[in-house]
This record gives C-alpha cells, structure tokens and sequence, in this order.
C-alpha cells in the first residue's frame, strides 16, 4: 500500500473512511492497530483466533444498514448472518453469539419486534444461539432508527489453517457466487428503482454451504467474505497479506444481468458492491474441483466459479478482460455506496 502524505489525511471522519476501501484501512492502521496491536488483532482477519488451548474465533461487527428492511432480508437478518459469516472465514463453526441495540427514541415496538424475529429465525438456521446482549434508547437525532452490534465465538473446524495471508502461488480463486446482489439490492430500494426481475440481497448465514465445504476439501488457504469494498477490494487485501499477485479472469466473475444492467445505468462497478452472503476460497489447484462439487450442491453455492490463481509476483490483483488486456484492480478509493451493512 502506498504511504500517505499529511495532505491526504482529513482533519475529521468522512464517510469514506466506513466503506472497506482505502481510507478504512488507514483508519485501522493509524488509530485501532496503533493502539491495540497483538498477535490476534494483527494479521487482520475477519475473526481472531484466541491463543486458548481449545481452538477458538472471536469476531464483532456493527450493523447501520439503511432501510433496516431491504429485498431478501432486514437489519436482523444481516447482524445475524454478517458475524456467523465471519466466524466460518476464519474456519469456525459459530457457538455463541451477543447483540447489542442502539434504539432511537420514537421507533416503532412493531418494528422492533419484526428485527427480533427475524434475527432468532436466522440464528436458528444458523445453528447458534444469541446468549447475552445489551439495549440502549438515545435522543430523537441520536441515531438513525436503530442500530445493532453483535459479537461471536465459534469453535475452528479441526485441521483448518486459513489466513487472509495464507494465499500461495499456484492457487486457484474461487467465489461462492454471484456478486453485487446485496449492495444493488439495497440501491435500488433506496432509490426506488424498478426492474422487471426482482433483485434480492444474498444476505444469509454460510453455515450449511461451510460445512459442506470444510467436510469435502483439504487445504484451503484463505476464505474471506467480499462485503464493504466488493470482490477487487477483499482480494487486495489478501494480496498484500501474503505478499503474491492474484490474476482473475473477467468472463468467469459471475454477475447477474440484472446487477450488471443498475451498476452501468449508475456508474457502479459490480467488481466494488458489497456482498452478504458470498465468500471467496483460495485453495490449491488439485483440490479446485472437489470444492466445486461440494459448493454446487447447496443452493447457497450453485453458481460457484474459478476466477482466477495466484502467482509469486507481481503483487497486487490484475483483471484479463473480455478484449484480451491486463489491468490492475486498486482497492476502493472513497465511498461507493454509503450505510450497505
């Protein structure tokens, strides 16, 4: 990554510094890793593991989405999903969960209820339990309607050894499925786009598709979930952790027409829209298939896809276009699409 200069670094928080691009890294690096650096927190994943004697991971995140319901799920949902998801990225399978609300004063109790609801429906699919929480009720202006934090531990699957730096040369890329569903989804609801097929986010909890994956392969490098700052973003991210290029073909990146169609009318670029409920493994080519099958048969991976491998060098992420060149693919810049999850 390259250094900043004192010209680049804002006087006050902007809203790019929440869009997993960029800016959120300097942000973690020059105010949270600054002071909380450690060995768990260092290497960055999406879970950390605890030096215990039992393997555990332990992960918290924070949900601001807006509208709190959205086509193909709600705040709830997404709290639920958004940390069981990141448990399995580190390899765990997610035990116990917390939530926490921040409530704004004048929000309506049916409201409320209907995010309970679908909250513990999601945590039953998930497998796991919410076990213990907190509530806090601010001022009207205080915040905006509700927001919610959940944390997890999950125990890591036996034999597992992922890493956002665990990425080697001669790898293969593979995701989970289509991408840009959820960050267009909730476009197109905030800005009241209508298309003749009904576009719904992939919010969901991965559990049955990991286990599937966990039980049938061997090997896996690296597995992360491309949200904030889509697919180009994450894999820059796991570039730079271990140090190798990644090389993705444009034609094998899954992405629905109707995605395709509102990022051009829009200017979006589906390579940067957030996702909820795809993920992206990097694992040795002979094992490429038996990952496939495994994803294929499940709902939740049935458009799964080798995108690309891993060479030594150059370090970075570089698309092979549909015309036959070569570009690099830079970590999100600023903010796309503000409040996605």
């Amino acid at each position: 990554m390259q250094p900043i200069t004192n010209m680049e670094r804002p006087e006050k928080i902007l809203l790019s510094h929440g869009s997993g691009g960029r800016a959120s890294r300097r942000l973690i690096e020059e105010v949270f890793l600054k002071n909380f650096t450690n060995p768990q927190l260092a290497p960055l994943d999406d879970s950390a593991e605890l030096p215990l004697k039992e393997r555990l991971a332990f992960t918290t995140d924070s949900y601001v989405v807006k509208p709190l319901f959205f086509p193909g799920g709600d705040i709830g949902r997404l709290s639920i999903s958004g940390t069981v998801n990141d448990l399995w990225m580190k390899g765990a399978k997610p035990l116990f969960l917390s939530a926490s609300f921040i409530i704004e004063e004048g929000l309506e109790w049916e409201l409320l209820r209907r995010v309970a609801a679908s909250m513990a429906s999601t945590a039953k699919e998930a497998g796991v339990e919410v076990v213990c929480g907190d509530t806090k009720v601010v001022e009207k202006g205080g915040a905006d309607r509700l927001f919610i934090t959940t944390a997890g531990v999950g125990r890591i699957w036996s034999g597992v050894e992922v890493s956002g730096a665990g990425a080697k040369p001669g790898d293969v890329v593979i995701c989970s499925g289509t991408i840009g569903d959820h960050g267009m989804a909730i476009l197109s609801r905030r800005e009241g786009i209508e298309i003749k097929s009904p576009l719904k986010s992939d919010c969901a909890p991965l559990t049955p598709l990991m286990e599937r994956l966990l039980k049938e392969t061997t090997g896996v490098h690296s597995l992360r979930d491309p949200t904030r700052g889509g697919l180009a973003t994450t894999l820059n991210e796991i570039a730079h952790s271990s140090k190798v290029g990644i090389f993705l073909k444009e034609e094998e990146i899954p992405v629905r027409e109707e995605v395709r169609g509102i990022c051009e009318l829009l200017g979006f670029d589906p390579l940067y829209v957030a996702n909820e409920g795809k993920f992206i493994l990097i694992l040795p080519a002979e094992e490429a298939q038996r990952a496939l099958r495994a994803l294929r048969s499940h709902p939740l991976g049935r458009d799964a896809q080798v995108i690309g491998w891993v060479e030594e060098e150059p370090e970075g992420v570089f698309l092979k276009t549909r015309i036959g060149g070569t570009r690099p693919l830079l970590m999100l810049e600023g903010e796309q699409l503000p409040r996605i999850c």
